[in-house]
């Protein structure tokens, strides 16, 4: 049986801590792996594949866990970049499933443990976990790391953490435990009062990441220079993987006396990361671009992006989820031109035709993805054709046209 119909039944609500704590208690379940704990509205993910690999790559085994997955569901839970086999995921299942059931686990708490335990077994030296919303109620809040990350703030999700900047960052802050260091950015005034309270609270010493001396785009993707690494070389060509690895390359340095690594190392291991479906590159002519830019922030950093590649007319394919803030992700692609067509693709969660009508007046509507983008394609051959909206969108385009 397949991951997916394996979880199926247990399809409640992702990302929020239901039932969780209760099923851990009764467990009496521990993680004692040293980890780092990463929240935030964007970044994430790829912050923490750069922190994977520097460690990597000085010889550390090293857990990962990320969502959403793109693909497949293995590739959440990840060993040294190898993603959890079946065979092990089904046993760590089967060995738990009962209480999954008694506990009514969702998902992502399942996952979650799946993650934690494999990585136990492993015998990792270190994991990097990686919130799936929030940071307070999310499942992945019942470590206690060495580390806590906090990559950016803005309003997303606000069903679930709050209206205001100053409430979600409440709710992200909810990561940071008692006497350990928490890593952020220079943020809105109100999530920094917000998050340094929390911090002195829990007697928790607040560090900023520095701010690089330079970056610029090369054909190769983004190098920048950063105190005391000297000069790095990403496989990225988005402007917002700058400042994903000046927070890797911050977190790093806090714990370089627990964790050491060989300075000299760090170039080559940022430069192994290459993330799918973040401004993707993968087509040359027309330049083709996979961006599951999902909420307003990384809309806008995606449109700053990709102004960089020169004045070529930019074609638009957007598809998103029903919960998303469509107004505010068309207001930021909008800008881009006048050529911006709404589609859907298979998945529940998906807007449907209806679902996009107030926006349909402002812009066409083609159902099938896949012939719209093989059209634009070829009639646009000296053009940008941008993909975005969901993740889950991106990576079904990549998968079905692009082949993964």
């Amino acid at each position: 049986m397949e991951i997916k119909e394996l979880l199926k039944p247990f399809s409640r609500s992702d990302y929020q801590r239901y039932n969780f704590d209760s099923f851990i208690s009764a467990n009496k379940f521990f993680f004692n792996v040293p980890c780092i704990h990463i929240s935030g509205t964007n970044g994430k993910g790829t912050t923490a594949c750069y922190i994977a690999s520097i460690y990597e790559n000085n010889g550390y085994k090293v857990g990962k866990f990320t969502s959403p997955y793109l693909f497949k569901v293995n590739e959440m839970i990840k060993v040294n970049e190898q993603d959890i086999s079946d065979e092990d995921f089904i046993r760590i299942f089967n060995q738990f499933k009962k209480d999954f059931e008694k506990h009514d686990l969702s998902a992502f708490e399942i996952e979650t443990f799946i993650a934690l335990n494999y990585f136990m077994e492993q015998k990792c030296d270190i994991a990097i976990i990686e919130c799936g919303m929030g940071g307070e109620i999310d499942a992945t809040n019942i470590i206690t790391p060495v580390l806590s990350i906090i990559t950016s703030i803005s309003l997303e999700h606000t069903e679930f953490l709050g209206h205001t900047i100053s409430e979600i960052a409440m709710q992200k802050c909810g990561i940071i435990k008692h006497k350990v260091p928490v890593l952020i950015d220079e943020f809105d005034e109100d999530a920094i009062t917000t998050i340094c309270r929390e911090a002195n609270n829990k007697k928790s010493m607040v560090h900023y990441i520095k701010s690089h001396i330079e970056s610029f785009l090369t054909k190769e993707g983004y190098k920048l220079t950063y105190f005391p690494y000297g000069e790095i070389m990403l496989n990225s060509f988005a402007k917002y993987s700058v400042k994903d690895a000046c927070f890797a390359l911050e977190a790093v340095t806090i714990l370089k006396d627990s964790f050491p690594f060989a300075d000299e190392s760090v170039s080559e291991a940022l430069h192994k990361v290459k993330m799918p479906c973040r401004f993707d590159i993968v087509n040359e002519k027309p330049l083709v671009i996979l961006d599951g830019a999902h909420n307003p922030e990384a809309a806008k950093q995606t449109v700053e992006t990709i102004y960089q590649y020169g004045n070529y007319p930019i074609h638009v394919v957007f598809s998103c989820f029903k919960d998303k803030n469509l107004g505010a992700l068309l207001s930021q692609f909008g800008s881009l031109g006048n050529d911006l067509t709404l589609t859907t693709f298979p998945h529940p969660r998906a807007r449907s035709q209806e679902e996009y009508f107030l926006f349909l007046g402002d812009y066409a509507y083609e159902e099938d993805c896949l012939e719209l983008i093989k059209r634009k394609m070829a009639e646009f051959p000296d053009d940008i054709i941008l993909i975005t909206g969901s993740l889950a969108f991106v990576a079904y385009i990549k998968e079905k046209l692009f082949h993964v």
